[in-house]
């Protein structure tokens, strides 16, 4: 008994808890809640949205498969993982993303984000996030070119805007919030994306530490530094990452404590990117590092033994 107590916790990859529901039933709440934004990014950028994530899902799956056949693993395709993470890759697209640059970004994201570690459950980074940052540092100008919804027009992102101080209107908070404004496929709708957050927040697939902290820490940030709050909230792919990719159960921290942590670190990291850094979004590479620290994290967060 005195060595089982005495036990501490292993720096590893998650998850480590076992749950009643298994990983296609997780998929499939996931998918369900991309739903509305998904809907959103058709209403605004036509069907060339729904032909991206498409194309982002075919080369997701199709990766998984292949590369499962040439390694002779289990073939894991029907958890449903490989279509989240083909959906996510291709939110954090821009519209006008060419088709091809999208299967190699999905390819990337199963096998250099996902199966090169040995699958779900031992990935240490989001999968898409991955992804984003390989096609952003190789094609970085197809990754920020953005068009205005409905007439297809070339714009800069409301970041953009603000970022290189150009002479263009900002959208409304009206605008962002029902998502008629230039940006990624999946990020524009706050509206369809806090629907999707409501569904996993009561299906219980997600806690609100990580999204609160983040948010939380990125609006109080921007009071702090005199930067409007709401614009930076939402302007951006915040809410998307706060909700869909800061979350993953692989990739996140266990314990209630480490969440907030995790959560925080990625709202600090991500206001110093948008503040000093070369590109206007941060929210990438923030919850990446934080993806990166979260074993960490785990070990200084965990539950003290009582009489330990």
């Amino acid at each position: 008994m005195e060595e089982v107590i005495s036990q501490r916790l292993i720096v590893s990859v998650s998850p480590h808890i076992r749950a009643r529901e298994d990983v296609r039933t997780i998929m499939s709440d996931v998918i369900f809640a991309l739903s509305p934004a998904l809907g959103a990014s058709i209403i605004f950028f036509g069907w060339r949205a729904l032909l991206i994530v498409s194309v982002s899902i075919f080369f997701s799956v199709a990766s998984e498969f292949f590369w499962q056949k040439l390694w002779r693993k289990k073939i894991t395709v029907g958890d449903l993982s490989p279509v989240v993470t083909g959906m996510l890759l291709a939110f954090v697209l821009p519209p006008s993303s060419p088709l091809w640059m999208v299967a190699i970004g999905a390819f990337v994201a199963i096998t250099l984000g996902k199966q090169i570690f040995g699958g779900l459950g031992y990935n240490p980074f989001n999968p898409a996030l991955v992804a984003r940052a390989v096609l952003l540092a190789s094609w970085p100008v197809y990754m920020t070119t953005w068009t205005k919804p409905f007439d297809g027009v070339t714009t800069a992102s409301p970041l953009g805007i603000v970022k290189m101080e150009l002479d263009q209107r900002l959208p409304s908070y009206l605008e962002m919030f029902l998502g008629n404004r230039a940006g990624c496929l999946g990020e524009i709708s706050v509206l369809a994306l806090l629907l999707g957050a409501i569904y996993l927040l009561y299906r219980k697939q997600i806690t609100w530490h990580i999204p609160v902290s983040y948010i939380g820490t990125v609006g109080l940030v921007c009071l702090l530094f005199n930067r409007d709050p709401l614009f930076n909230i939402m302007a951006g792919g915040l809410i998307l990452g706060a909700f869909f990719m800061a979350t993953d159960l692989v990739t996140s921290p266990l314990t209630r404590r480490g969440k907030l942590v995790f959560g925080v670190g990625c709202g600090l990291l991500t206001v110093l990117i948008r503040f000093t850094g070369g590109f206007p979004e941060g929210v990438c590479y923030s919850i990446l590092i934080m993806n990166m620290l979260t074993p960490i994290i785990d070990k200084i967060t965990e539950p003290k033994v009582f009489g330990s």
